[in-house]
């Protein structure tokens, strides 16, 4: 018999999308004919009824980096600095995807994880769009499992009380802390408020199961973890100007639609991205945009 949480992951990740949303994960796994091991979609575009003019958020599972690109520096690229994002467009509709191998998506989900891009992720709601194989799609229901417990374990030693959505308002505001955000205050806040039925049902059959140890030192461990996601932000930031056409654009069209700015890129930031993209970075730190 599955766990409850197991259960409530497995029905989550196999609850109804968008059908657009379904045809382009079909299509982007084609694109990897001989890697594609599964798609997720998750992201704010997960609650959206109109999906025309935004960008769809997906994660491309891969059974290896040299098989989804054969020899050369993107297979490198993304064993080293996990992931690659790649923009994707299908039937008028526009997405950017990252790209993580089955073992590098587990791992990156549980409490091993020496950042916290994917576990605070796939600690929220995400679909589950298209898999080769019934071992394909087992796995990542087993690694998405790994997210909430996670998220809650970190938490708990910082959170004020044990109420299970006081752990998970906690863990949110502490990863957003580390990575660089466009979103304004309070965001991560209204991300449990936005669902409390959905995050107290999975917070828990989290704890019932038993969480993961939390660490010894939790605040060293965090700062350990926020120092490394900023700079991990920043070096994802600089691999994209080489893997993502227009990604400087998409950074600010980010930005601007989450924290209500007016950022406007110059034609010489497009000629040279990276070079743009991290003289940007100084005057939204100074603004506030990103934090």
């Amino acid at each position: 018999m599955p766990s409850p949480l197991l259960s409530l992951v497995t029905a989550e990740l196999s609850a109804p999308a968008d059908p657009r949303a379904a045809a382009m994960a079909r299509a982007l796994a084609a694109k990897y004919p001989q890697a594609a091991r599964a798609v997720l979609f998750y992201g704010s575009c997960l609650r959206e009824r109109n999906l025309d003019g935004l960008m769809l958020d997906f994660y491309l599972i891969v059974s290896d980096y040299g098989a989804a690109y054969g020899k050369g520096w993107l297979a490198r690229a993304n064993r080293l600095i996990p992931p690659n994002v790649f923009p994707f467009e299908h039937d008028g509709l526009i997405a950017k995807y990252a790209v993580l191998s089955e073992a590098d998506f587990a791992r990156l989900c549980g409490p091993q994880a020496d950042n916290v891009s994917v576990w605070a992720r796939f600690a929220q709601p995400s679909r589950l769009l298209w898999t080769s194989d019934e071992q394909a799609r087992a796995g990542v229901i087993a690694a998405v499992a790994l997210a909430a417990p996670t998220l809650l374990s970190l938490a708990r030693p910082m959170a004020k009380g044990e109420d299970v959505l006081a752990l998970w308002r906690a863990g949110f505001t502490l990863t957003y802390n580390a990575e660089l955000r466009a979103e304004r205050k309070g965001r991560s806040l209204s991300i449990v408020d936005a669902d409390p039925e959905r995050y107290r049902g999975f917070g828990e059959a989290a704890v019932a199961q038993g969480l993961p140890p939390s660490p010894l030192d939790p605040l060293r461990h965090w700062r350990r973890l926020q120092r490394r996601g900023k700079w991990l932000s920043i070096v994802r930031l600089a691999k994209a100007s080489f893997t993502y056409a227009g990604g400087i654009d998409y950074l600010a069209w980010k930005i601007n639609r989450h924290a209500g700015t007016a950022i406007e890129i110059r034609p010489w930031q497009r000629r040279w991205p990276l070079l743009g993209a991290l003289t940007l970075l100084p005057r939204l730190f100074l603004r506030g945009s990103i934090r």
